[in-house]
């Protein structure tokens, strides 16, 4: 599906939107957005994913979990492994099917959750203090419209036997 450029919009401001993701990626790479305080930067963002995803849609297999983030069930295995360990994740056994395992949030998982949301939440505070409601309103419409096309096209591009590949 491809756009003439002049449908999307004019160049100069085409290669200004993407000089201004670039440097988004750039500046949240480097910070991760971890927050602010002793929580900053305390749980990396694959951890911090995970977490969210199963607090907010239970406990779940290791391939329902993988589709449901879209990535691939050896990556959700590997980044799952550490929050086993540290017990932020509980692996149990599934109530109608004993030989599969399910992942579930602990409670110590959830608090820590708890702890890095309001970190992020109070960051998000801060860099848009003085944003009107409106504009912190447009701002999210806008970014997660733009990152439902990134996943779409992600999902879409994907070539069967490739998907370890994809940048988790």
């Amino acid at each position: 599906m491809s756009m003439d450029m002049s449908t999307v919009g004019d160049t100069g401001l085409l290669d200004t939107l993407q000089h201004e993701v670039a440097v988004f990626a750039r500046r949240a790479e480097q910070t991760r957005l971890g927050g602010v305080g002793q929580v900053r930067n305390s749980m990396d963002r694959a951890a911090y994913l995970l977490l969210n995803r199963l607090d907010k849609e239970g406990p779940m297999g290791v391939k329902a979990l993988a589709a449901s983030m879209g990535i691939d069930s050896s990556t959700v295995t590997r980044q799952v492994a550490p929050l086993v360990d540290t017990g932020l994740v509980k692996r149990t056994s599934h109530p109608e099917d004993g030989r599969a395992v399910v992942l579930q949030l602990s409670p110590r998982g959830l608090s820590r959750l708890e702890e890095v949301r309001s970190s992020r939440r109070q960051l998000m505070a801060e860099l848009t203090h003085d944003w009107t409601p409106a504009e912190r309103q447009e701002f999210c419409t806008l970014l997660t419209r733009f990152n439902t096309a990134l996943s779409a096209r992600q999902t879409s591009h994907v070539v069967p036997g490739t998907e370890a590949q994809q940048p988790s």
